[in-house]
């Protein structure tokens, strides 16, 4: 597919998914939105790990309010349930572990288009804000439900209302993301990351995310059977059999993803 708001660079199993307007700091329009799950999809087919960035100083600064002309007579309901929600549950549900890299203002929709990969990692330099109020609407795109899960209640509750700019280091205190760091080592940071998740068992981490999720609904005699089910899958992977013989001659295991 011939994309036109994002590009996507597959190398090493390592998928880098960029949002590419940043002459409008990546703000998503329809177009965006469609490309970002065919994208997410057909990584999944090719890569082992997959990292949502932002092209320029900006990570997402959410909904351009100018892709449609007149952005009163917006139809939010229909856009967030027929364009965001499918976008959304594509990282979310996708196979692979998924990184989003926030090199930059993360605000809106794309505060929680970052929140909605597995693991956040920005550089210090970078805020979120969910300015919705701002506007008379509220947090959207997930944000009620990845904030109060991640940062907790308290903590989202006053970000929603107040609409305050939450520095990525507040971010990394907060538990609302992996980590913040350095500006002038993110770059070389991240890749470093995504490169560790490349290499790593694939059906090992599918499972983390199955089970980890999963744990927000069951109690814990449910959460064991949950865990023993998919320990017992892992158990029959190649990359389980690898494991245990690297551990026993003491060297680095060398990881398929199978």
């Amino acid at each position: 597919m011939d994309y036109q708001t994002i590009t996507v660079e597959t190398t090493d199993g390592v998928a880098i998914i960029s949002l590419n307007r940043p002459d409008k700091m990546n703000a998503m329009n329809g177009q965006m939105r469609a490309e970002l799950p065919h994208a997410i999809k057909a990584a999944e087919e090719n890569a082992r790990v997959i990292v949502i960035t932002g092209s320029g100083r900006a990570f997402c600064t959410g909904q351009d309010l100018g892709d449609t002309g007149d952005a009163t007579n917006l139809d939010l309901e229909r856009t967030l349930r027929d364009e965001y929600g499918p976008m959304l549950e594509a990282i979310y549900d996708c196979k692979l572990p998924t990184i989003a890299a926030v090199n930059g203002p993360a605000a809106g929709a794309g505060a929680s288009l970052a929140l909605t990969a597995d693991v956040v990692i920005a550089t210090e330099s970078a805020y979120f804000l969910q300015a919705f109020t701002r506007i008379g609407l509220l947090p959207d795109a997930g944000g009620t439900w990845f904030m109060p899960r991640q940062m907790g209640m308290a903590k989202a509750m006053g970000a929603a209302l107040f609409a305050d700019k939450i520095s990525a280091r507040q971010a990394d205190d907060w538990g609302m993301i992996w980590e913040a760091v350095a500006d002038e080592e993110f770059d070389a940071h991240w890749r470093k990351r995504a490169a560790h998740l490349a290499n790593g068992p694939t059906q090992a981490y599918r499972a983390v995310k199955q089970a980890i999720r999963g744990s927000f609904e069951s109690d814990l005699p449910d959460q064991l059977a949950t865990e023993a089910h998919l320990q017992g899958q892992c158990g029959k992977s190649r990359d389980f059999q690898e494991g245990v013989v690297a551990f026993m001659e003491k060297r680095p295991a060398k990881f398929e993803g199978r």
